[in-house]
């Protein structure tokens, strides 16, 4: 199972962008998908998680800003970013909570989008 990420770049504080993630594979069954992201010399924090129910939680620093939300039939998920700032700017990393071919469910990364918000 793959995550390919998309939809990063640079914008200007104010701005919005919606980077995407599609999870593709042969065979696989996902529960949570979700965004961490890595900031220059910082630790990776979650962002925002949604279940496969619809169930989402955020970040304190972007709950008003930011919405998660997925496709299932698409094996996506979108993160609208809204009035980015410049604290903003980090590399966004996809998740998935999954189960490829019938196994356990383990956790797997995207390689990451940049999103860089200039002041």
């Amino acid at each position: 199972v793959q995550l390919q990420a998309s939809g990063g770049g640079l914008v200007q504080t104010g701005e919005s962008l919606r980077p995407s993630c599609a999870a593709s594979g042969s065979m696989f069954s996902i529960d949570g998908m979700g965004w961490y992201r890595q900031a220059p010399g910082k630790q990776r924090d979650l962002v925002a998680l949604i279940t496969s129910r619809g169930r989402t939680s955020y970040a304190d620093s972007v709950k008003d800003r930011f919405t998660i939300s997925r496709d299932n039939a698409k094996n996506t998920v979108y993160l609208q970013m809204n009035s980015l700032e410049p604290e903003d700017t980090a590399v966004y990393y996809c998740y998935a909570y999954l189960s490829d071919m019938g196994g356990p469910y383990t956790d797997y990364w995207g390689r990451g989008t940049l999103v860089t918000v200039s002041s």
